[in-house]
């Protein structure tokens, strides 16, 4: 159960997307590099550059799993009242 504890805290969630997420920070953030480099057909990308951007995203989609949980339990909390 420790280990869920980890994954839903926002705080570890939130840092590790400034940081990870983001770095190297210059010249640009370097999961919009490889965001970019995917949306322009991702022309040479090797196995270690998908790594690299599952790497980097990785706290952007426990990001947005936070964010839809914490949704979908407000959905279901007006539910139950009415």
């Amino acid at each position: 159960m420790y280990n869920m504890k980890i994954w839903n805290n926002w705080q570890l969630v939130a840092v590790a997307c400034v940081t990870l997420g983001l770095a190297p920070f210059f010249p640009e953030p370097h999961i919009w590099g490889k965001l970019k480099w995917i949306a322009g057909g991702a022309n040479d990308m090797q196995a270690l550059d998908w790594f690299d951007t599952l790497f980097h995203g990785l706290p952007w989609l426990l990001l947005l799993r936070l964010l839809f949980l914490k949704g979908l339990s407000l959905v279901q909390s007006k539910e139950q009242k009415i």
